[in-house]
């Protein structure tokens, strides 16, 4: 397979200002590690269908694992991934566990990446 060189520069420059730049507002190691797990977090199909569920209703594991046609308790793990990493939040009422996203920056983030994808 024959290399396409119309991606690449075709001279060596590094333009150091930019390069100054950028390395002045880049993040400190755990903050790009905990962002590329967020990302991870969302790189499976079963939670991003659960994360969009939830940008919709709040839900509980119940209706969450009649929605996806999945056991309770696959639903619970991945919950549970999700929950780790502060995408998710639940409340108690009385017996009932309801599920919803964790804050608005959450459904921001999924509504952003939702309409990149369908604009494709």
């Amino acid at each position: 397979m024959k290399k396409s060189k119309k991606d690449i520069c075709e001279i060596a420059y590094v333009d150091r200002k930019k390069v100054v730049s950028v390395e002045k507002k880049m993040k400190d190691e755990p903050t790009i590690q905990l962002l590329a797990e967020t990302f991870r977090a969302l790189g499976d199909p079963t939670r991003v269908k659960i994360i969009f569920a939830l940008s919709q209703e709040e839900l509980c594991v119940c209706d969450i694992a009649n929605l996806l046609g999945a056991t309770k308790s696959a639903v619970s793990h991945q919950l549970r991934v999700l929950r780790n990493m502060k995408l998710v939040k639940y409340r108690k009422d009385g017996k009932m566990a309801y599920y919803s996203l964790d804050d608005i920056h959450i459904k921001n983030l999924f509504d952003e990446c939702l309409r990149h994808v369908e604009e494709m």
